[in-house]
């Protein structure tokens, strides 16, 4: 069975994660995973673009088929949800420009495919990491978060919902 490369995002406007794995069937392996930080100091324009330019450097580098990303979850400010949004769009946008299938997963169903429980803590998913994958270090929890994005697309990916989102796109 021939392997897919697979880019998860957790989008955050100060700290994107990234994570990229190749999942073969059931296997699942270690690609690489980091972090895009933007500079609070910058405007918000400014610190968009950081993101951007350091996402098109991960997939020019990693090459992945597919990307998955963390959709919003629900934020009591406004503001707060409102600059996740920003970043998500980038998040959304770089993959999408270069051509890659892109789903969007729930941070509840990412939890849920990684703990095994939807309201998991974010210590249980970093424990899990590297259970599922021995070689992975994530040095951020925004790290940690891209890679179980990325192990619950390999999960998920041939859900007929997404097939048919891949379709409609071709």
């Amino acid at each position: 069975m021939k392997a897919v490369r697979i880019l998860g995002i957790d989008p955050g406007l100060r700290r994107t994660g990234w994570g990229v794995i190749e999942a073969a069937g059931n296997t699942l392996s270690f690609v690489a995973c980091g972090s895009v930080m933007s500079d609070e100091r910058m405007d918000a324009a400014r610190r968009l673009n950081t993101l951007y330019g350091g996402l098109v450097v991960v997939v020019e580098t990693y090459r992945p088929n597919e990307a998955a990303v963390e959709d919003i979850y629900v934020n009591a400010d406004p503001r707060s949800a409102l600059r996740l949004g920003q970043a998500r769009g980038v998040a959304l946008f770089v993959p999408s420009q270069a051509g890659l299938l892109v789903a969007e997963y729930a941070p509840t169903l990412v939890k849920k495919s990684v703990v095994g429980n939807g309201h998991g803590e974010k210590g249980q998913v970093r424990m899990m990491i590297r259970v599922l994958l021995p070689r992975a270090k994530p040095q951020s929890e925004d790290a940690a978060d891209a890679l179980a994005v990325a192990i619950t697309h390999a999960h998920h990916r041939n859900a007929p919902v997404l097939r048919l989102a891949a379709g409609a796109r071709m």
